[in-house]
């Protein structure tokens, strides 16, 4: 029994590491297209870009780790299940209480690593992420600036300086064109420049000295003699990046706790703000409970869909998830708008899967096949005919 339980739990976590890295891959690679302008406009090192990857890890592993590990859990069973090995194991008398130590365990080690990622990882990625996002922009703005030539660093405004020194952010004799405002074009003329972030208010800020600012707005033009004035440019306008701390999805589990039962918050915050307060803080918990629940739903389905090629096997399972995803979703947009408790909403697909899972395990431990499984092995029989 340890050599099986060995080999049971060997497979599962070649499995998730295998899926896990596919899936992050794949997530990671449409990030890498959001990032282009960060990548592409500065001179960036592969460590750099590898250090982006690895605080956006946590808030993409949350959602991921549960379905990992179903799909490894689903995926071992349906090859052992194939290959007629849980056949023999029966013939041995080795049913499935005997073999649940191994996915039990590792379904329990999913929900501890989502359990560590929902309450620290994931506040200290995005708290990572916002620090190194604005020393790049800060350092890779001031390397971009290039003197003689109109640059284009940051959104909707032109710059061109005759003179940058790119060790100070210091520029010299600077023509900026501003179109920010809606209604108006503004440009800013001045003999002195520098460029300062700010990492508290996360913002970067564009200071110049005597200078003149030309409004024009239609046909009216107004001209304004300066000693000091500052463009403060936020830093989510940067490759859409939502760097916004103040954002329940960004902050950590205690900071959440904090919030709620703050007696000010319905006054500091609009009740929108509120709802997705309360919807995180019961996501953070569900959701690594997931891992467990959705683990363990898996191992009876994969034994009940004997003889499945592998490859309708990850389509099947893809599609489960994709169901308890839709329910989960539907639940938090509720939750947020008000119309429906956050427990009720998030807990709902946990407790429908736990359920069915519970009814499938008794029926494949007596050897029963659920009539729709049945009638599907009877189609697919008579299709291969």
């Amino acid at each position: 029994m340890r050599i099986l339980h060995r080999q049971i739990f060997r497979e599962l976590v070649t499995l998730f590491s295998l899926c896990m890295g596919c899936l992050l891959g794949l997530l990671l690679f449409g990030k890498l297209l959001s990032f282009r302008e960060i990548f592409f406009s500065r001179d960036l090192g592969l460590v750099h870009i590898l250090l982006l990857f690895v605080y956006l890890t946590p808030s993409l592993l949350l959602l991921l780790t549960p379905i990992g590990c179903m799909l490894s859990v689903f995926l071992t069973f349906l090859r052992m299940s194939t290959d007629n090995e849980l056949v023999a194991l029966k013939a041995s008398g080795i049913g499935l209480r005997q073999m649940i130590a191994a996915p039990l365990i590792f379904c329990v080690l999913c929900t501890l690593l989502n359990f560590f990622v929902s309450f620290y990882g994931l506040a200290w990625g995005m708290e990572r992420l916002k620090d190194t996002v604005l020393e790049f922009m800060h350092s890779g703005t001031k390397m971009a600036m290039h003197p003689g030539v109109f640059n284009q660093e940051f959104p909707r405004l032109t710059f061109y300086s005759h003179k940058v020194d790119k060790k100070s952010g210091e520029l010299r004799f600077v023509f900026v064109e501003d179109e920010t405002l809606k209604d108006a074009t503004v440009t800013i003329v001045a003999p002195k420049a520098s460029i300062v972030s700010d990492p508290d208010a996360m913002q970067m800020r564009v200071g110049f000295k005597n200078g003149r600012i030309y409004r024009r707005e239609g046909d009216k033009l107004d001209v304004l003699h300066f000693g000091s004035y500052t463009i403060k440019v936020p830093m989510n306008w940067f490759a859409g990046l939502d760097l916004v701390q103040t954002k329940p999805s960004k902050m950590s589990y205690w900071q959440l706790i904090d919030l709620d039962g703050n007696p000010n918050a319905p006054e500091n915050y609009d009740r929108v703000f509120v709802n997705k307060v309360k919807v995180e803080l019961v996501k953070r918990i569900s959701l690594p409970v997931a891992c467990f629940l959705l683990g363990l739903f898996a191992l009876p389905i994969a034994c009940l869909f004997q003889g499945l090629k592998r490859q309708y096997g990850l389509v099947l399972s893809l599609g489960l998830f994709l169901v308890y995803y839709v329910l989960f979703s539907f639940g938090v947009t509720l939750g947020e708008a008000g119309r429906l408790a956050p427990l009720v909403g998030l807990w709902t697909p946990n407790l429908l899967y736990l359920a069915v899972g519970v009814s499938v395990f008794r029926l494949a431990e007596r050897e029963k096949t659920p009539q729709l499984v049945a009638w599907l092995a009877n189609l697919r029989l008579r299709r291969a005919a």
